[in-house]
């Protein structure tokens, strides 16, 4: 399981490690990173600190809330998503713009946007405390840390002066989790015994063996059987990316092991099932009567129904500037989220607080340097009302420092 998850993970969750990518290694003339230190939270979580070389911090911190970790997964920073492929450093890049960067592994893997949100505060408190007050405290994250970003601007103005939240599940966490179950559910009904268990009973040999033997099993399925394949994209609706068949494998096998690597965790930590399908209407199958007949049919249990409502919902309520970014064919969280989001930023008049970058691509957190530079170098203005004037300092070429400056034009990042 390790390396190939591992790999999905800094793949799918991660607002540099994916927005990143394909970056080579920095010119040497950009600078060099100063020191790293670990340490450990009261929490349990493990935390790190990365500052400039003396001399070079313009004073301001950056916070980042990592994306998804499997539940079977050791607490600890997770590395892979603090790296590239090529082996560039996030936390170097960050240092060679100046700031200070930290990051928590959070006290827990899977669900963990709760205790993601206390460790955050706990790191600023000890940031505080071993290099002082820092001028201004930006969070970015993705996927799962998108909505811990979200959530922290929101309710915490006073500690986070502003977000950027890639790719997360920021308009409606209820939808979220149905969206997930849906697809094991319609995936179960097309493709019955491909998995062993069922949306809400994932036995331990599946976990264990998903890498292996399952993931490959749906990919053969969905080979195998082009008929049925056809019918589940078209009632579940997911973005494929233009539907090559290996697109397609690779989308479907990700978006389930949300479910086969989350279900039971969140079941867990909510206090109960919080997906709820009784009453969903699915179309598009060739017979749509028995799909809805025969369909596993599940009612959220209102604990757990309550805590999401209580703990993971967004508000819309801004009094800090958040930047969201997110792909237009985003299978894992779509993109309604943003829009969704949007409404509720109109209903608490926060407009003016609310930037979305939408990026015309397929693909979860798939970003390129220049989008996510763009994004936080507009979230640098909005806070501070400076330019972030070095951000192509860390760009690999003329071209890449040009599409930045379009960019940043086009968004108002840069005047």
């Amino acid at each position: 399981m390790k390396n190939r998850t591992m790999s999905r993970l800094a793949r799918l969750t991660l607002i540099l490690t994916v927005s990143l990518g394909g970056l080579p290694a920095l010119p040497a003339a950009a600078g060099a990173q100063g020191s790293c230190s670990d340490g450990l939270q009261s929490s349990g979580a493990v935390y790190r600190i990365c500052m400039p070389e003396p001399g070079r911090w313009n004073g301001d911190l950056v916070l980042y809330a990592h994306g998804y970790v499997a539940f079977n997964e050791p607490v600890g920073i997770p590395e892979d998503q603090l790296q590239l492929p090529d082996g560039t450093s996030i936390p170097e890049i960050m240092n060679l713009l100046g700031f200070a960067f930290a990051t928590t592994s959070y006290s827990t893997n899977g669900l963990a946007i709760r205790e993601g949100i206390e460790d955050l505060l706990d790191l600023v408190d000890i940031f505080v405390a071993t290099h002082g007050q820092p001028r201004r405290v930006y969070l970015g994250g993705a996927s799962e840390g998108g909505l811990v970003t979200a959530l922290a601007v929101e309710r915490f103005p006073e500690i986070f002066h502003g977000g950027l939240a890639a790719c997360g599940p920021i308009g409606d966490f209820h939808r979220q989790i149905n969206h997930l179950g849906d697809f094991r559910v319609i995936f179960d009904y097309f493709f019955p015994e491909v998995i062993p268990g069922s949306l809400i009973d994932i036995p331990q040999e599946v976990v264990d063996g998903w890498d292996a033997i399952y993931a490959p099993a749906v990919s053969s399925a969905l080979e195998t059987d082009d008929n049925a394949a056809a019918q589940f994209l078209r009632v579940t609706r997911i973005p494929t990316g233009g539907g090559d068949l290996d697109a397609v494998k690779e989308t479907v096998s990700d978006v389930l092991w949300y479910n086969v690597f989350g279900a039971s965790d969140a079941s867990a930590k909510l206090g109960g099932q919080p997906f709820g399908n009784r009453f969903r209407l699915y179309l598009g199958s060739d017979d749509d009567g028995l799909l809805n007949g025969q369909v596993q049919r599940l009612g959220a249990d209102l604990g757990a129904w309550l805590q999401v409502e209580a703990h993971y919902q967004t508000s819309g309520q801004l009094r800090s500037p958040l930047i969201t970014i997110h792909t237009s064919g985003d299978p894992v969280v779509p993109y309604w989220h943003e829009t969704v989001y949007r409404r509720q930023v109109r209903a608490h008049d926060s407009t003016a607080l609310h930037t979305n970058i939408l990026v015309f691509r397929h693909g979860h957190c798939n970003f390129k340097v220049t989008e996510v530079l763009v994004a936080f170098a507009l979230l640098v203005l909005k806070v501070s009302g400076q330019q972030m004037t070095n951000a192509e300092e860390v760009l690999p070429d003329a071209a890449a420092r040009a599409e930045f400056r379009q960019l940043a034009m086009e968004y108002g990042a840069l005047r």
